[in-house]
């Protein structure tokens, strides 16, 4: 059924996006009024329902089928004007209830809309949560991207149990969100994918990416294969005082694919968005970088069209009286910067560079993100596979960079303009690491060459922001670098010179 909707929809996308809006201020002004329009071409669909407890029903739960968003009323009823073009109808879970999931780690917060009925019901029942939600966290997998077995195996014995092992030492309660690029092509294993997910125990979300596609088909009907499995590719939802918002910036034109957020996306997310109040936190998840400093760093004149989304700046005045973080995954290597009156996380991934080794190609080990929320603040912390969660950092010994032979290397990949980094030499002080641009050495080391890596050797070092350099003279025993994040902190790493 969607896969019939979708190759439909696209002839009426921009019809129904312009009526849509005329819907959804109406119908918002009062959720339940009946609606009588003249939609003999547009094929309306009346969806009702009731959001509950199971008990006694809940209000101001949006509703939405990715286009029009209502509110139920006090009695958790609602009532939605759609269209059977629009393949789901879903509600955006609200602070303090449970994520309903499908199986132990996939959230089933949407149905189906079935089409040629004229009328549909759908309703949810939604637990409140045993934990107060203000203080949360989740965590973000950027490309596992797996393309044949080797490379699940490896992210189900290595990235699975240390998510897992993450994860039981926090009492909070947590979601997990897969940041695109979850396959590599190959969608027969999805399946591999959603068994290795059910071990993590906590609801997932899942964003759509460039490698997710059924390729044979337009942008609209390149996502039918990942909604069969995950709904839609498009949605929010909140936890604690936090609205969240996944999108798809994929834009699949049949032979390739740009950034570019469509505009029944965006008529959506102004929809979505006027619920929330001015000034709250919002965290939008995309799969390609909205904006993206990779080309400042390789001496581009400007950033290539499959790396930032080219519409960003309408998403930009979408959000601007919020404060708004930007999660992203895509080019595997990690990196934090303000833009357009946001905060961009680009993540780095869990495949690394593909899974060729234990490092991404800007020398970020391979990983994932830990967020953490206290209200509206929220913290970061950069996890590596398989090490603790205070490596934070990488010391390479003096003249390992040929560029500055009397220096020390240091790849601290979680680390911003806002970070203090001290240097300590046998346990004094030394002046601050300055922070330059470079290649990571044991990139350059693993990557560097047309036969390295082994098993793809189109990999290549990549330039990075995170690195910092410092002299020390040819008599010190021990260097010890200290880390101070923004937040305060402390992260420390010892060289020590072998006698």
């Amino acid at each position: 059924m969607i896969r019939e909707q979708a190759r439909r929809a696209f002839m009426r996308k921009m019809a129904l996006g312009s009526l849509g809006l005329m819907w959804s201020d109406t119908i918002l002004a009062d959720p339940l009024q009946r609606l009588i329009y003249d939609f003999s071409v547009l094929s309306p669909v009346r969806v009702r329902g009731r959001v509950t407890d199971g008990a006694k029903g809940i209000a101001g739960v949006s509703v939405s089928d990715g286009l029009n968003v209502v509110q139920s009323g006090r009695d958790g009823q609602y009532e939605l004007l759609s269209s059977s073009e629009r393949p789901f109808v879903w509600i955006s879970v609200p602070g303090g209830y449970d994520f309903p999931v499908r199986t132990n780690s996939i959230a089933q917060f949407y149905k189906p809309l079935a089409g040629n009925k004229k009328e549909v019901k759908a309703s949810w029942i939604i637990k409140p949560m045993v934990q107060n939600d203000n203080s949360h966290g989740f965590i973000v997998m950027a490309d596992p991207q797996t393309q044949d077995m080797d490379d699940m195996k490896r992210f189900q014995e290595e990235t699975i149990p240390d998510v897992i092992k993450i994860l039981s030492t926090y009492s909070k309660p947590f979601f997990n969100l897969s940041c695109g690029d979850i396959m590599w092509d190959n969608l027969e294993l999805y399946d591999d994918f959603e068994r290795a997910i059910n071990r993590v125990g906590f609801p997932g979300f899942q964003v759509v990416g460039n490698h997710d596609l059924d390729v044979s088909a337009d942008d609209e009907g390149s996502v039918v294969t990942f909604m069969n499995r995950f709904g839609p590719n498009y949605y929010s939802f909140n936890r604690g005082e936090i609205h969240y918002v996944v999108l798809d910036d994929v834009y699949w034109f049949g032979s390739g694919y740009r950034g570019y957020i469509d505009d029944i996306q965006l008529k959506w997310l102004e929809n979505d968005l006027k619920l929330i109040e001015k000034g709250r936190r919002v965290v939008v998840f995309t799969h390609i970088p909205v904006y993206n400093l990779q080309f400042v760093r390789n001496g581009d004149a400007k950033p290539g069209e499959r790396v930032v989304v080219s519409n960003r700046d309408r998403l930009y005045r979408i959000l601007e009286t919020y404060k708004v973080h930007i999660i992203t995954g895509h080019t595997h290597v990690n990196d934090y910067f303000e833009h357009g009156g946001a905060s961009h996380h680009n993540c780095g991934t869990a495949c690394g560079a593909w899974w060729t080794g234990d490092i991404c190609s800007d020398g970020t080990p391979n990983g994932y993100v830990l967020y953490e929320a206290k209200g509206s603040a929220l913290s970061w912390k950069y996890k590596s596979t398989g090490k603790p969660l205070t490596h934070q950092m990488r010391i390479y010994e003096k003249g390992t960079d040929p560029s500055a032979p009397g220096e020390i290397v240091v790849n601290i990949w979680g680390a911003t303009d806002k970070w203090v980094i001290n240097i300590y030499e046998d346990g004094i002080r030394k002046e601050r690491m300055e922070r330059r641009t470079g290649l990571d050495p044991l990139s350059v080391k693993l990557h560097k060459g047309q036969d390295l890596p082994a098993k793809r050797s189109w990999v290549e070092p990549t330039m990075t922001a995170h690195l910092y350099y410092a002299h020390v003279s040819d008599q010190e025993h021990e260097i010890t670098v200290e880390a101070i994040s923004e937040s305060g902190e402390i992260y420390v790493e010892k060289l020590i010179k072998s006698p």
